[in-house]
This record gives C-alpha cells, sequence and structure tokens, in this order.
C-alpha cells in the first residue's frame, strides 16, 4: 500500500484563483456516503478538503486535536467563531477553472451539505496582503514546513493536518488614511523592503504573532488569500498546523487575552469568520478517509 502524504496545497501555495467554501451537514443527511463520494470524487490538485469537529462528530469518529473552532472577546477586539461541518478550498488559475472545479464539487456533495459561506479569493502583487505588505514572511522552509504543518504519526493521521481558516475584513480607507511611518509601525515592518522595524511597538502585529516569541515557537504554514467584493475587502487567512495550538496561542495574544495588549491590526481589520478543519491525507491520488472508517 502507498504511504499517505499531505493535501497538495498545505506545502505548496495556492494557484492564482480560489473560492473558500463552508457548508453545513443537512438535517437529516447520510455524511457517511456522501463522504465516500466526496474521498472517490475529488482531485486533490483542486484544492483543499476539511473536516469539522461537527462532521467528526455526525459521523462517530472524533479526531484527536480537532476542536470547535473558540470564539474571544477582548476590550477593543472581538473574534467570532462560526464553525461549520466542512470547509473546501478550490484554486486553480482563472476564475474560469475555478468555476469549473466548483461545478464538480458542487454534484459531489448536493445531497448531504448545504452551502453557509463562501467567497471567492485570488493571489495580490506576488502574494501580498491588500494592505501592500507580504504576507507569510515567516512560513517555515523545507523539512521545517512538513514538521510544522504535518501530523507525523498515527494510522489514518499521518500526513494530515489542522487547519484554522477565519476572514477579516480591512477597512483600507482608514489604514492607508495613515503617513507610511504609522502604517509600519502597525504593521511591524517597513513595507518597502518587509524589513522588521528595530523598535516596533509591542501592539505591532509582527511583536503580536511572530511565531519564534511563544513558548514553544508557534510554526504554522500560512497560505492566505486576499479576497474583495463590491462591499468590502481583507484578508482570508488560512493555516495548517500539525496541532490547532500554535494558532490559538497567536489568536489569543492578539485579542490580548494574555497581556492585555491588543494587536495594532484591529485598528483597521476585523476578523467575521472562524473555523477550525482537520484536512485527511491522501493516498493513491485519493483523500484517505481511512481514520474516519471510510
Amino acid at each position: 500500500m502507498k504511504k499517505a502524504s499531505a493535501q497538495t496545497f498545505i506545502l505548496a501555495p495556492p494557484m492564482a484563483s480560489g473560492l473558500s467554501l463552508s457548508l453545513a451537514l443537512a438535517s437529516g443527511a447520510d455524511a457517511h456516503e456522501s463522504l465516500r463520494g466526496l474521498a472517490a470524487g475529488f482531485d486533490p490538485h483542486w484544492g483543499m478538503v476539511g473536516i469539522g469537529e461537527p462532521l467528526a462528530k455526525a459521523i462517530g469518529r472524533p479526531v484527536p486535536g480537532l476542536r470547535a473552532f473558540p470564539a474571544m472577546s477582548a476590550p477593543g477586539c472581538g473574534v467570532p467563531s462560526t464553525q461549520q461541518a466542512l470547509w473546501i478550498l478550490l484554486t486553480a488559475r482563472d476564475q474560469g477553472g475555478v468555476f469549473d472545479i466548483f461545478r464538480k464539487v458542487e454534484a459531489l456533495v448536493a445531497d448531504a451539505f448545504v452551502q453557509a459561506d463562501s467567497m471567492p479569493t485570488f493571489i495580490y502583487a506576488d502574494h501580498r496582503d491588500l494592505t501592500g505588505y507580504e504576507d507569510g514572511t515567516e512560513n517555515p522552509k523545507g523539512k521545517a514546513a512538513a514538521t510544522a504543518a504535518l501530523v507525523d504519526s498515527g494510522k489514518g493521521l499521518a500526513g494530515s493536518s489542522f487547519v484554522a481558516v477565519q476572514r477579516w475584513e480591512h477597512d483600507l480607507d482608514h489604514f492607508n488614511g495613515h503617513p507610511q511611518k504609522v502604517r509600519d509601525a502597525i504593521i511591524g515592518r517597513r513595507r518597502s523592503d518587509n524589513a522588521e522595524l528595530p523598535r516596533a511597538p509591542e501592539t505591532s502585529h509582527v511583536k503580536r504573532s511572530t511565531q519564534e516569541s511563544y513558548d514553544p515557537p508557534a510554526f504554522m504554514m500560512r497560505r492566505s488569500m486576499p479576497w474583495a467584493t463590491t462591499w468590502g475587502q481583507g484578508l482570508e487567512f488560512i493555516a495548517y498546523g500539525r496541532t490547532l495550538d500554535a494558532y490559538e496561542r497567536m489568536m489569543r495574544r492578539m485579542a490580548g487575552l494574555d497581556d492585555g495588549l491588543v494587536d495594532a491590526l484591529f485598528s483597521f481589520s476585523r476578523p467575521v469568520t472562524g473555523g477550525y478543519y482537520w484536512c485527511p491525507p491522501v493516498r493513491s491520488g485519493k483523500l484517505d478517509l481511512g481514520f474516519l472508517g471510510l
């Protein structure tokens, strides 16, 4: 039997266009049969599939380490939970390709799942956030990336990953209304060369989220993609880890729950969704749902 491997777009960046989908389990639906069909029909080159805690519970096979996304609140910020049963990220070279994949995936899940949320995503200016700052600067490289992002042992678990998916909505007019030095201080890096500020404020995003500053270090693979509509814009934050602990520790610090210092990111952006999912491994070119008994 071939060894299990990770889903493609954990260690590889997504393509230029995407679609982030969150789905709820339909009332009375047979999740077992639908997941079998999804595993058999989903091409890992189409994107990513994540199983939420509600779905794992519905089929009676809880995944160790998987839990619902926790809502958080502190003075000046709120972090909502919009946990769903299933998350799917589709990615292709252009929106036409995403549309073609979506039609195929829709047919695979339509009998048991209903769409709770969707958002088209894209790569902007060589993997920058819409603020113009580079995203994913601190991603580990090479073997360190796999160590940070992938579960390394366990029958049906090796090669899998956990993902935090969180949509942030930016007020770009407010952010861009600041002088460049103030914008750099909010992020903690210079936009011009991506260098970290030598005296970045303690509330800067860099100071709040630097992975090495945690004990143990909170390494994860960030594969975020911007989004934009006629009514708003922001970042679909997507971060993979061998556990959910690194992300959760980072989010708690950003919200000021550890020391009362809220990340300056909240001065122009706010999270509007939040979900945790388990991304099963791949075996022989198909999703391996063996751990779920499927």
